[in-house]
């Protein structure tokens, strides 16, 4: 199994301590989701379910929650 690489997200933190989500590539299609400060906790998804909630995301539907 080859090693995952993981892409920080820009909206993160800039200092090394900082909270930030990390996206990477899976084998078979799948995305991974974790943060930066818990690397062992990772949410493994399919790439259409990350992309409808990465548009419900942009669309709003979440705000009422922060």
């Amino acid at each position: 199994m080859s090693e995952i690489v993981w892409q920080k997200s820009s909206f993160s933190g800039s200092n090394a301590g900082g909270s930030c989500v990390e996206l990477a590539r899976g084998a078979a299609g799948l995305r991974h989701l974790r943060e930066s400060d818990d690397p062992g906790s990772i949410l493994v998804t399919d790439v259409e379910k990350l992309n409808c909630f990465l548009l419900a995301i942009k669309a709003g539907e979440f705000d009422h929650l922060v």
